[in-house]
């Protein structure tokens, strides 16, 4: 892991991601720290953590929900398609903010009409984009997003610094 440092503590596995910074901070005070009990069960396969820890003294941002839609405003019919453009919009607005994704603590996706068969869509597009710094994150399935063809949205809660 370049990255990542991975410890068990009593039954924890805690993995804490480097926060870049400007400032010239203890090192220890700008990290994300990512905890997933072993006695609760593995959600990193997925795509996500079960819980992350911000620095004490971290600034924090709200990206809203990033959807499908291209740079012309176009949505693609389909649901894969969206969700790879709704990851690269956030990507944008990070870069926009200054944050790189090992900055994001939360996740919160919607998705219309979801199903089984949506979860792979969604955990491949959240690897690709995290790696191992996998965000805690939370599905919440919807029967329509604020334009008809919406299937699918993302928005995060970003650590600065």
């Amino acid at each position: 892991m370049s990255r990542a440092i991975k410890h068990l503590i009593g039954g924890l596995i805690v993995m804490t991601i480097g926060v870049p910074t400007a400032t010239t901070a203890n090192e220890n005070d700008l990290k994300l720290t990512i905890v997933n009990p072993q006695n609760l069960y593995d959600p990193s396969p997925n795509g996500y953590s079960t819980a992350v820890i911000a620095p004490r003294e971290a600034r924090v941002a709200y990206i809203s929900g990033q959807g499908g839609q291209d740079s012309t405003g176009a949505l693609s019919p389909d649901f894969a398609v969206q969700v790879k453009q709704a990851y690269a919009n956030l990507r944008t607005a990070l870069e926009g903010i200054g944050a790189k994704p090992n900055q994001v603590a939360k996740l919160t996706v919607f998705v219309v009409d979801h199903d089984m068969s949506k979860l792979e869509v969604l955990t491949k597009n959240v690897k690709e984009m995290f790696g191992e710094a996998l965000p805690a994150q939370t599905l919440i399935p919807v029967p329509k997003l604020a334009i008809d063809p919406m299937l699918f949205e993302v928005e995060a809660v970003v650590v600065l610094d």
